[in-house]
């Protein structure tokens, strides 16, 4: 003899299976893909003992430049971008033609875990803004603020 089942019964059993699938998705304790941390100091202008500015910032897989904006007096600025990201390869320029004055600082090429380190002058106080090139239709851009 065949049993028939109702449709509100296949319909809960259904539910049933496909819940008890879904929680075991997902239900660990592994956090989801966050920005790394950014290391200590980084983002914090401070004054070497040759009386430099230095400030050092930090890329990584998210397109973003941590700080993504800072503040130095007129003078000699000394800045170190560290690249965090596992996969991207990013570089570090000012903003050509855009901000009060030119500034010299760039890096062309920065892979994953490298770090480099580049030494300008700036006099002219106002926002220069700076970019990765190779991201910067992804919004990996920032400011560099001269006090006046």
């Amino acid at each position: 003899m065949r049993r028939r089942t109702s449709v509100p019964a296949v319909v809960a059993a259904a539910l049933v299976l496909l819940l008890s699938v879904l929680s075991g998705c997902g239900g660990g304790d592994d956090p989801p893909d966050a920005a790394p941390t950014p290391a200590e100091g980084v983002g914090t202008v401070t004054v070497a003992p040759d009386g430099v500015q230095e400030i050092t910032l930090q890329t990584q897989d998210d397109y973003l430049f941590t700080p993504d904006h800072f503040t130095v007096d007129p003078g000699t600025v000394r800045l170190t971008v560290v690249n965090v990201a596992e996969q991207l390869t990013h570089n570090f320029r000012f903003t050509p033609d855009v901000g009060p004055e030119a500034v010299d600082g760039s890096i062309p090429l920065l892979a994953p875990g490298q770090e480099e380190t580049v030494e300008f002058d700036v006099q002219v106080p106002g926002d220069h803004p700076f970019e990765c090139s190779f991201h910067v239709q992804l919004g990996q851009v920032g400011t560099m603020t001269v006090r006046g």
